[in-house]
């Protein structure tokens, strides 16, 4: 009935744990490995997956290529994050329900909840987080972006499941902030792309294609959020986040997260777009600019 792509490097501490999340539905599972070198590979296959191995260059090109290159037999594909785990209510939902989709649906919206420090973070505008997740085979794809790449869908609509699937990472707040820093690089890298023309952009994200949460958000950020100086808009992005949205009832550990994710991580990517485009923007074309942010970032933009 699916087939499951799940991402991974060094991920020992959670594929068992997605991988059987997901074992009383999906007909066939999918790692896409960039060369662990821990036991990732060794417990994905004990439980019956199939791995392929790919050199990493960002999460989208990875999911991609899994798409273009596994042979995938299932009517429906499936993309899980290994540190993400289906819940047995939404399980049932999608055994019960997939199968009654008519063909004008094209696409199935989850809701994702975050799990921070053993937490429930249900506040600050984080829950329920829509994310076309489910799609028919052959009729989706993921947007090329470095980062907050999503599922484009076509051929159909969207529909919403009820149940949420649970983003429970079980590294320590090191790894969180480490992460992060990465992410605010590329992420970096798409505003300057956006600015400068550096490398040809994947328009594909509309209300149609995903959820329209999905593109609301992405449109705010890009066409308001994005143009409003960094040391302004963070301040004013986590204030609306802990107060307006009322982060500030996810207790001690909210105001952990919220703070980290919604105004150090924001700040973080501001201060990166500076510091880049201080070093690439005297340098006349975009090849250069492109060509110079590769060498800054380690990146292969």
């Amino acid at each position: 009935m699916v087939s499951v792509l799940i991402l991974t490097y060094n991920e020992e501490i959670h594929i068992a744990r997605a991988i059987n999340s997901v074992a009383s539905f999906a007909t066939q599972i999918l790692v896409i490995d960039s060369f662990s070198s821990d036991r990732t590979v060794e417990i994905a296959r004990s439980l019956g997956a199939t791995v392929l191995q790919n050199p990493f260059v960002n999460q989208a090109r990875q999911f991609q290529w899994g798409l273009d290159n596994a042979a995938i037999t299932s009517d429906w594909v499936m993309r899980l994050d290994a540190d993400e785990v289906i819940e047995p209510e939404l399980a049932r939902e999608i055994a019960e329900k997939l199968p009654t989709l008519g063909t004008g649906v094209a696409g199935v919206n989850l809701k994702r909840k975050h799990i921070f420090l053993d937490r429930f973070i249900r506040h600050g505008g984080r829950y329920p987080l829509i994310l076309t997740r489910l799609w028919r085979r052959g009729q989706g794809r993921v947007e090329d972006r470095w980062m907050d790449e999503h599922i484009i869908v076509w051929g159909g609509r969207t529909v919403l499941f009820d149940n949420p699937f649970r983003d429970h990472n079980l590294h320590d707040l090191g790894y969180f902030t480490d992460k992060h820093n990465k992410y605010a690089t590329r992420e970096a890298v798409d505003v300057l792309n956006r600015r400068y023309g550096l490398f040809a952009t994947d328009a594909g994200l509309t209300s149609k294609g995903t959820s329209l949460q999905a593109t609301v958000k992405r449109f705010i950020k890009e066409r308001v959020y994005n143009r409003i100086p960094f040391s302004v808009s963070t301040l004013g992005y986590f204030l609306f986040r802990y107060v307006i949205q009322l982060g500030l009832l996810d207790g001690r550990e909210g105001l952990i997260y919220h703070f980290l994710q919604g105004y150090w991580y924001r700040f973080l990517v501001g201060a990166k777009v500076l510091e880049f485009d201080r070093a690439i923007r005297s340098l006349p074309t975009p090849e250069e600019k492109r060509k110079a942010l590769a060498q800054l970032t380690g990146l292969a933009i």
